[in-house]
Protein backbone atom coordinates (compact mmCIF):
# COMPACT_ATOMS: atom_id res chain seq x y z
CA UNK A 1 0.00 0.00 0.00
CA UNK A 2 1.10 3.56 -0.59
CA UNK A 3 1.37 5.86 2.44
CA UNK A 4 -1.73 7.72 1.21
CA UNK A 5 -3.66 4.45 0.88
CA UNK A 6 -2.74 3.58 4.47
CA UNK A 7 -4.21 6.91 5.60
CA UNK A 8 -7.47 6.26 3.75
CA UNK A 9 -7.65 2.75 5.21
CA UNK A 10 -7.15 4.23 8.69
CA UNK A 11 -9.97 6.71 8.00
CA UNK A 12 -12.27 3.85 7.00
CA UNK A 13 -11.39 1.88 10.12
CA UNK A 14 -11.88 4.97 12.27
CA UNK A 15 -15.39 5.33 10.85
CA UNK A 16 -16.14 1.79 12.08
CA UNK A 17 -14.63 2.49 15.53
CA UNK A 18 -16.62 5.73 15.87
CA UNK A 19 -19.86 4.02 14.87
CA UNK A 20 -19.28 1.31 17.48
CA UNK A 21 -18.53 3.90 20.16
CA UNK A 22 -21.70 5.85 19.37
CA UNK A 23 -23.89 2.73 19.43
CA UNK A 24 -22.28 1.02 22.44
CA UNK A 25 -20.89 -1.67 20.16
CA UNK A 26 -17.62 -3.59 20.23
CA UNK A 27 -14.33 -2.16 21.49
CA UNK A 28 -11.86 -0.56 19.09
CA UNK A 29 -9.59 -3.60 19.41
CA UNK A 30 -12.37 -5.94 18.36
CA UNK A 31 -13.61 -3.65 15.59
CA UNK A 32 -10.07 -3.36 14.21
CA UNK A 33 -9.54 -7.10 14.40
CA UNK A 34 -12.73 -7.87 12.49
CA UNK A 35 -12.10 -5.08 9.96
CA UNK A 36 -8.61 -6.35 9.19
CA UNK A 37 -9.68 -10.02 9.04
CA UNK A 38 -12.14 -9.06 6.32
CA UNK A 39 -9.23 -7.55 4.33
CA UNK A 40 -6.68 -10.33 4.27
CA UNK A 41 -4.98 -8.77 1.26
CA UNK A 42 -3.47 -6.11 3.56
CA UNK A 43 0.11 -7.06 4.51
CA UNK A 44 1.46 -7.18 8.05
CA UNK A 45 3.48 -3.95 7.78
CA UNK A 46 0.49 -2.12 6.37
CA UNK A 47 -1.72 -3.50 9.15
CA UNK A 48 0.63 -2.18 11.82
CA UNK A 49 0.85 1.20 10.13
CA UNK A 50 -2.94 1.47 9.82
CA UNK A 51 -3.48 0.51 13.46
CA UNK A 52 -0.85 3.01 14.60
CA UNK A 53 -2.59 5.80 12.67
CA UNK A 54 -6.00 4.84 14.06
CA UNK A 55 -4.87 4.76 17.69
CA UNK A 56 -2.90 7.98 17.32
CA UNK A 57 -6.02 9.69 15.93
CA UNK A 58 -8.18 8.34 18.75
CA UNK A 59 -5.77 9.73 21.33
CA UNK A 60 -5.84 13.29 19.97
CA UNK A 61 -9.65 13.57 19.77
CA UNK A 62 -11.24 14.61 23.05
CA UNK A 63 -14.85 13.89 22.16
CA UNK A 64 -16.35 11.45 19.66
CA UNK A 65 -15.33 12.75 16.20
CA UNK A 66 -17.98 13.33 13.57
CA UNK A 67 -16.07 11.05 11.16
CA UNK A 68 -12.85 9.16 10.67
CA UNK A 69 -11.67 11.82 8.25
CA UNK A 70 -12.27 14.59 10.79
CA UNK A 71 -10.28 12.56 13.34
CA UNK A 72 -7.40 12.04 10.92
CA UNK A 73 -7.37 15.75 10.07
CA UNK A 74 -7.02 16.49 13.79
CA UNK A 75 -3.99 14.20 13.90
CA UNK A 76 -2.61 15.84 10.76
CA UNK A 77 -2.64 19.27 12.41
CA UNK A 78 0.50 18.26 14.25
CA UNK A 79 2.11 16.41 11.36
CA UNK A 80 2.87 18.24 8.09
CA UNK A 81 3.92 15.00 6.37
CA UNK A 82 0.50 13.53 7.10
CA UNK A 83 -1.26 16.56 5.62
CA UNK A 84 0.56 16.00 2.30
CA UNK A 85 -0.87 12.47 2.10
CA UNK A 86 -4.34 13.96 1.61
CA UNK A 87 -3.43 14.16 -2.07
CA UNK A 88 -6.42 12.78 -3.96
CA UNK A 89 -4.34 9.91 -5.36
CA UNK A 90 -5.78 6.53 -6.25
CA UNK A 91 -6.84 4.81 -2.97
CA UNK A 92 -5.69 7.87 -1.02
CA UNK A 93 -7.81 10.48 0.80
CA UNK A 94 -9.22 13.47 -1.05
CA UNK A 95 -7.43 16.79 -0.89
CA UNK A 96 -8.37 18.84 2.17
CA UNK A 97 -11.06 21.39 1.33
CA UNK A 98 -11.02 24.92 2.77
CA UNK A 99 -12.98 25.04 6.02
CA UNK A 100 -13.37 21.25 6.17
CA UNK A 101 -14.49 20.07 9.64
CA UNK A 102 -11.73 18.91 11.99
CA UNK A 103 -12.40 16.92 15.15
CA UNK A 104 -12.03 18.63 18.51
CA UNK A 105 -8.84 17.89 20.40
CA UNK A 106 -8.40 17.40 24.12
CA UNK A 107 -8.12 14.68 26.71
CA UNK A 108 -11.82 13.82 26.99
CA UNK A 109 -15.33 15.28 26.62
CA UNK A 110 -15.72 18.48 28.64
CA UNK A 111 -17.88 17.05 31.42
CA UNK A 112 -15.37 14.27 31.96
CA UNK A 113 -12.43 16.68 32.10
CA UNK A 114 -14.31 18.56 34.83
CA UNK A 115 -14.85 15.31 36.75
CA UNK A 116 -11.15 14.45 36.49
CA UNK A 117 -10.18 17.92 37.71
CA UNK A 118 -12.61 17.62 40.62
CA UNK A 119 -10.92 14.30 41.45
CA UNK A 120 -7.54 15.99 41.79
CA UNK A 121 -5.99 15.29 38.38
CA UNK A 122 -4.24 18.29 36.84
CA UNK A 123 -3.62 18.79 33.12
CA UNK A 124 -0.35 16.83 33.12
CA UNK A 125 -1.96 13.87 34.90
CA UNK A 126 -4.87 13.93 32.47
CA UNK A 127 -2.58 13.99 29.44
CA UNK A 128 -0.66 10.99 30.80
CA UNK A 129 -3.88 8.96 30.70
CA UNK A 130 -3.46 8.81 26.92
CA UNK A 131 0.24 7.87 26.75
CA UNK A 132 1.18 4.49 25.32
CA UNK A 133 1.40 1.88 28.07
CA UNK A 134 4.44 -0.36 28.64
CA UNK A 135 4.03 -4.12 28.88
CA UNK A 136 4.33 -5.53 32.40
CA UNK A 137 4.48 -9.18 33.37
CA UNK A 138 4.36 -10.99 36.71
CA UNK A 139 6.64 -13.93 37.42
CA UNK A 140 4.55 -16.89 38.56
CA UNK A 141 6.25 -17.79 41.82
CA UNK A 142 4.60 -21.20 41.85
CA UNK A 143 7.07 -22.03 39.09
CA UNK A 144 9.91 -19.49 38.94
CA UNK A 145 11.43 -16.43 40.61
CA UNK A 146 11.49 -12.99 39.01
CA UNK A 147 15.30 -13.13 38.75
CA UNK A 148 15.30 -16.53 37.05
CA UNK A 149 12.54 -15.45 34.68
CA UNK A 150 14.44 -12.33 33.63
CA UNK A 151 17.38 -14.50 32.57
CA UNK A 152 15.15 -16.68 30.39
CA UNK A 153 13.26 -13.97 28.51
CA UNK A 154 14.18 -13.38 24.84
CA UNK A 155 14.20 -9.58 25.32
CA UNK A 156 15.56 -7.14 27.90
CA UNK A 157 13.40 -6.47 30.92
CA UNK A 158 13.51 -4.15 33.92
CA UNK A 159 12.23 -4.75 37.43
CA UNK A 160 9.23 -2.70 38.60
CA UNK A 161 8.28 -1.91 42.23
CA UNK A 162 5.83 -4.83 42.24
CA UNK A 163 7.48 -7.73 44.05
CA UNK A 164 7.46 -10.13 41.09
CA UNK A 165 7.06 -7.70 38.21
CA UNK A 166 9.12 -7.04 35.09
CA UNK A 167 8.61 -4.37 32.43
CA UNK A 168 9.09 -5.07 28.73
CA UNK A 169 9.06 -2.81 25.70
CA UNK A 170 5.63 -1.86 24.36
CA UNK A 171 4.59 -4.29 21.66
CA UNK A 172 6.60 -7.29 22.87
CA UNK A 173 4.81 -10.46 21.75
CA UNK A 174 5.05 -11.95 25.24
CA UNK A 175 2.06 -14.28 24.95
CA UNK A 176 3.71 -16.06 21.99
CA UNK A 177 6.80 -17.04 23.98
CA UNK A 178 7.32 -20.58 25.32
CA UNK A 179 7.81 -19.15 28.82
CA UNK A 180 4.21 -17.94 28.71
CA UNK A 181 2.91 -21.30 27.44
CA UNK A 182 4.77 -22.95 30.33
CA UNK A 183 2.97 -20.72 32.83
CA UNK A 184 6.13 -18.98 34.03
CA UNK A 185 4.53 -15.53 33.84
CA UNK A 186 1.29 -13.64 33.38
CA UNK A 187 0.78 -10.35 31.59
CA UNK A 188 -0.35 -7.97 34.34
CA UNK A 189 0.13 -4.23 34.77
CA UNK A 190 2.44 -3.29 37.65
CA UNK A 191 -0.37 -1.32 39.30
CA UNK A 192 -2.64 -4.34 39.21
CA UNK A 193 0.15 -6.41 40.76
CA UNK A 194 0.54 -3.86 43.55
CA UNK A 195 -3.16 -4.00 44.40
CA UNK A 196 -2.87 -7.77 44.81
CA UNK A 197 0.15 -7.29 47.06
CA UNK A 198 -1.82 -4.82 49.17
CA UNK A 199 -4.44 -7.53 49.74
CA UNK A 200 -1.68 -9.75 51.22
CA UNK A 201 -3.29 -13.14 50.63
CA UNK A 202 -1.69 -15.80 52.85
CA UNK A 203 -1.36 -19.59 52.58
CA UNK A 204 -4.19 -21.39 54.36
CA UNK A 205 -6.75 -18.57 54.06
CA UNK A 206 -10.21 -18.69 52.55
CA UNK A 207 -10.30 -16.00 49.87
CA UNK A 208 -13.03 -14.92 47.46
CA UNK A 209 -12.27 -12.94 44.30
CA UNK A 210 -15.76 -11.57 43.91
CA UNK A 211 -15.46 -9.91 40.47
CA UNK A 212 -12.82 -12.20 39.00
CA UNK A 213 -13.48 -11.68 35.30
CA UNK A 214 -10.98 -13.80 33.37
CA UNK A 215 -8.96 -14.28 36.55
CA UNK A 216 -5.83 -12.13 36.26
CA UNK A 217 -5.89 -11.19 39.93
CA UNK A 218 -7.12 -14.66 40.91
CA UNK A 219 -3.88 -16.14 39.55
CA UNK A 220 -1.82 -13.63 41.50
CA UNK A 221 -3.72 -14.49 44.69
CA UNK A 222 -3.25 -18.21 44.09
CA UNK A 223 0.50 -17.77 43.74
CA UNK A 224 0.65 -15.68 46.94
CA UNK A 225 -1.32 -18.39 48.76
CA UNK A 226 1.06 -21.07 47.45
CA UNK A 227 -2.02 -23.16 46.62
CA UNK A 228 -2.65 -23.66 50.33
CA UNK A 229 -6.15 -22.69 51.41
CA UNK A 230 -9.35 -22.08 49.50
CA UNK A 231 -9.61 -19.64 46.59
CA UNK A 232 -13.02 -18.99 45.01
CA UNK A 233 -13.31 -16.90 41.84
CA UNK A 234 -16.76 -15.49 41.03
CA UNK A 235 -18.31 -13.40 38.28
CA UNK A 236 -21.61 -12.78 36.51
CA UNK A 237 -19.94 -12.85 33.06
CA UNK A 238 -19.93 -16.44 31.81
CA UNK A 239 -17.67 -15.74 28.82
CA UNK A 240 -14.95 -14.07 30.86
CA UNK A 241 -15.06 -16.51 33.78
CA UNK A 242 -14.90 -19.48 31.41
CA UNK A 243 -11.36 -18.43 30.46
CA UNK A 244 -10.07 -18.89 34.02
CA UNK A 245 -9.85 -22.72 34.29
CA UNK A 246 -7.49 -22.99 31.31
CA UNK A 247 -5.38 -20.09 32.57
CA UNK A 248 -5.28 -21.59 36.07
CA UNK A 249 -4.17 -24.96 34.71
CA UNK A 250 -1.34 -23.36 32.77
CA UNK A 251 -0.25 -21.38 35.83
CA UNK A 252 -0.63 -24.31 38.21
CA UNK A 253 -3.13 -22.41 40.38
CA UNK A 254 -5.91 -24.24 42.23
CA UNK A 255 -9.08 -22.16 42.28
CA UNK A 256 -12.82 -22.82 42.31
CA UNK A 257 -15.07 -20.88 39.95
CA UNK A 258 -18.67 -19.83 40.55
CA UNK A 259 -20.86 -18.19 37.93
CA UNK A 260 -23.26 -15.83 39.70
CA UNK A 261 -26.71 -14.68 38.59
CA UNK A 262 -27.11 -10.91 38.79
CA UNK A 263 -29.29 -10.07 41.78
CA UNK A 264 -28.93 -13.59 43.22
CA UNK A 265 -25.31 -13.39 44.37
CA UNK A 266 -26.12 -13.80 48.07
CA UNK A 267 -27.94 -17.08 47.54
CA UNK A 268 -25.08 -18.49 45.45
CA UNK A 269 -22.55 -17.53 48.13
CA UNK A 270 -24.62 -18.38 51.22
CA UNK A 271 -22.23 -21.19 52.28
CA UNK A 272 -19.40 -18.67 52.49
CA UNK A 273 -21.25 -16.01 54.50
CA UNK A 274 -19.11 -14.90 57.45
CA UNK A 275 -16.48 -17.53 56.64
CA UNK A 276 -13.89 -15.69 54.54
CA UNK A 277 -10.57 -14.34 55.72
CA UNK A 278 -10.57 -11.94 52.80
CA UNK A 279 -12.65 -10.78 49.85
CA UNK A 280 -11.21 -9.00 46.83
CA UNK A 281 -13.70 -6.66 45.15
CA UNK A 282 -12.29 -5.57 41.80
CA UNK A 283 -15.50 -3.77 40.99
CA UNK A 284 -16.98 -2.89 37.59
CA UNK A 285 -16.07 0.69 36.74
CA UNK A 286 -15.64 3.27 34.00
CA UNK A 287 -12.02 2.27 33.36
CA UNK A 288 -10.71 5.84 33.27
CA UNK A 289 -7.37 4.52 34.52
CA UNK A 290 -6.95 2.25 31.48
CA UNK A 291 -7.26 4.78 28.66
CA UNK A 292 -3.62 4.18 27.70
CA UNK A 293 -4.78 0.76 26.46
CA UNK A 294 -8.36 1.63 25.50
CA UNK A 295 -8.38 5.32 24.53
CA UNK A 296 -11.75 5.19 22.77
CA UNK A 297 -13.38 4.08 26.05
CA UNK A 298 -13.67 7.72 27.08
CA UNK A 299 -16.08 8.26 24.17
CA UNK A 300 -18.48 5.71 25.66
CA UNK A 301 -18.96 7.32 29.06
CA UNK A 302 -21.68 9.63 30.34
CA UNK A 303 -22.67 11.03 33.75
CA UNK A 304 -25.48 8.46 33.86
CA UNK A 305 -22.99 5.67 33.22
CA UNK A 306 -20.80 6.84 36.11
CA UNK A 307 -23.85 6.87 38.39
CA UNK A 308 -24.73 3.31 37.29
CA UNK A 309 -21.19 2.13 38.02
CA UNK A 310 -21.31 3.76 41.46
CA UNK A 311 -24.54 1.91 42.26
CA UNK A 312 -23.01 -1.39 41.13
CA UNK A 313 -19.94 -0.75 43.27
CA UNK A 314 -22.09 -0.11 46.33
CA UNK A 315 -23.97 -3.33 45.67
CA UNK A 316 -20.95 -5.55 45.23
CA UNK A 317 -19.28 -4.08 48.32
CA UNK A 318 -22.35 -4.95 50.37
CA UNK A 319 -22.33 -8.51 49.01
CA UNK A 320 -18.63 -8.88 49.74
CA UNK A 321 -18.97 -7.55 53.28
CA UNK A 322 -21.41 -10.33 54.16
CA UNK A 323 -18.82 -12.99 53.28
CA UNK A 324 -16.09 -11.71 55.64
CA UNK A 325 -15.62 -13.18 59.12
CA UNK A 326 -15.13 -10.85 62.12
CA UNK A 327 -11.55 -9.60 61.94
CA UNK A 328 -11.36 -10.36 58.23
CA UNK A 329 -10.67 -7.91 55.45
CA UNK A 330 -11.85 -6.68 52.09
CA UNK A 331 -9.92 -4.85 49.38
CA UNK A 332 -11.96 -2.58 47.12
CA UNK A 333 -10.34 -1.84 43.74
CA UNK A 334 -11.41 0.14 40.69
CA UNK A 335 -9.33 0.99 37.64
CA UNK A 336 -10.92 4.44 37.71
CA UNK A 337 -9.51 7.75 38.91
CA UNK A 338 -12.87 9.42 39.52
CA UNK A 339 -13.71 10.03 43.18
CA UNK A 340 -17.32 9.10 42.43
CA UNK A 341 -16.12 5.53 41.89
CA UNK A 342 -13.37 5.49 44.49
CA UNK A 343 -13.03 7.62 47.60
CA UNK A 344 -16.74 8.47 47.68
CA UNK A 345 -17.74 4.81 47.48
CA UNK A 346 -15.55 3.95 50.46
CA UNK A 347 -17.05 6.78 52.51
CA UNK A 348 -20.54 5.61 51.60
CA UNK A 349 -19.70 2.00 52.50
CA UNK A 350 -18.32 2.96 55.91
CA UNK A 351 -21.44 5.05 56.59
CA UNK A 352 -23.62 2.01 55.84
CA UNK A 353 -21.46 -0.49 57.76
CA UNK A 354 -20.39 0.79 61.16
CA UNK A 355 -18.66 -2.51 61.94
CA UNK A 356 -16.02 -1.78 59.28
CA UNK A 357 -13.05 0.59 59.24
CA UNK A 358 -10.50 1.68 56.64
CA UNK A 359 -6.87 0.71 57.20
CA UNK A 360 -3.66 2.39 56.11
CA UNK A 361 -2.31 0.96 52.86
CA UNK A 362 1.36 0.08 52.41
CA UNK A 363 2.36 0.53 48.78
CA UNK A 364 5.72 1.55 47.22
CA UNK A 365 3.99 3.75 44.64
CA UNK A 366 1.05 6.15 44.70
CA UNK A 367 -0.39 8.42 47.34
CA UNK A 368 -3.42 8.60 49.64
CA UNK A 369 -6.81 9.56 48.25
CA UNK A 370 -9.60 9.85 50.78
CA UNK A 371 -9.48 6.69 52.89
CA UNK A 372 -7.77 4.74 50.14
CA UNK A 373 -4.78 4.84 47.83
CA UNK A 374 -4.36 5.93 44.23
CA UNK A 375 -1.92 5.04 41.44
CA UNK A 376 -1.77 7.17 38.28
CA UNK A 377 -0.04 6.82 34.90
CA UNK A 378 1.48 10.30 35.21
CA UNK A 379 3.28 9.87 38.53
CA UNK A 380 3.59 6.10 38.84
CA UNK A 381 3.77 4.89 35.22
CA UNK A 382 1.13 2.26 35.94
CA UNK A 383 -2.50 2.03 34.92
CA UNK A 384 -4.73 4.19 37.08
CA UNK A 385 -6.14 2.50 40.19
CA UNK A 386 -7.92 3.43 43.38
CA UNK A 387 -7.97 0.83 46.15
CA UNK A 388 -8.91 0.77 49.82
CA UNK A 389 -8.19 -1.76 52.56
CA UNK A 390 -11.22 -2.38 54.77
CA UNK A 391 -11.37 -4.39 57.99
CA UNK A 392 -14.39 -5.91 59.75
CA UNK A 393 -14.00 -5.26 63.47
Amino acid sequence: MTPAARVQAAIDLLDAVIAAARSGGASADRVAGEWLRARRFIGSKDRRAIRDLVWAAIRVCGDVPRSGRAAMLRLAQGDAALVHLFDGSTYGPAVVAPGEPVAEGGVAPGWLVEALEASGLDAAEQAALLDRAPLDIRANTLKITREALALRLPVESAAVPARNGLRLATGAAAESWPEYAQGLFEVQDAGSQLTCEAFAAQPGETIVDLCAGAGGKTLALGAAMENAGRLVACDIDRARLSRLPERATRAGVRAETRLLDPGKERAALADLAGQCDGVLVDAPCSGTGTWRRNPEARWRLSPKAIARYAAMQDGVLDVGAELVRPGGRMLFIVCSLLDAEGAERVEAFLARHREWRAETTACPLGRPRGKGWRLTPGQDRTDGFFFASLRRV
